[in-house]
């Protein structure tokens, strides 16, 4: 068992595990770290910039079909396989958020008319090695989140030189 404490983005207490639902088994919120032909595939937020789809929970859906209809509607990717790898914990100023994090492996991409609230998808042959000061990604990958999220999916052999 991987358990983690630290801050995020926003000074927020973060808490994260690599174990199935440790925090909770209906969690509000998913995020997939998603595989395309040996590349990443992300989204492009309007706002917050380049990241990992993801979403809320709706209710009565469970987490991992939420996680599968997140990353149609943000990128068009199609889910061969879904994998629950771990789940977080953000203790916010005004709520707390618990979120499912998934790793996809995505069999095509659909062309689509409307990404929902995100600019569509965005493939990556490499990711940065420095999200903090690339003002094209999102917050989300900022944290500790990320980095501890691919040493565990490189560890686990999932991927390989993230």
């Amino acid at each position: 068992m991987k358990k983690f404490t630290f801050l995020d983005y926003y000074h927020n207490e973060v808490q994260l595990a690599f174990e199935k639902d440790p925090f909770s088994e209906t969690p509000g919120h998913v995020w997939v770290v998603c595989r395309y032909q040996n590349q990443w595939l992300l989204t492009l937020h309007p706002r917050r910039g380049i990241e990992f789809p993801g979403g809320k929970v709706e209710p009565g859906e469970m987490a991992d079909r939420a996680a599968i209809r997140e990353v149609w509607e943000e990128t068009g990717g199609k889910v061969a396989r879904l994998y629950q790898v771990g789940q977080y914990k953000v203790h916010g100023k005004a709520e707390t958020v618990i979120k499912n994090i998934y790793y996809a492996e995505i069999k095509e991409i659909k062309k689509k008319a409307n990404y929902m609230e995100t600019k569509g998808p965005v493939v990556l042959q490499t990711l940065p090695k420095d999200f903090k000061s690339n003002t094209d990604y999102s917050f989300i990958m900022k944290d500790e989140v990320l980095p501890r999220t691919m040493m565990y999916l490189e560890e686990e052999g999932f991927v390989t030189n993230s």
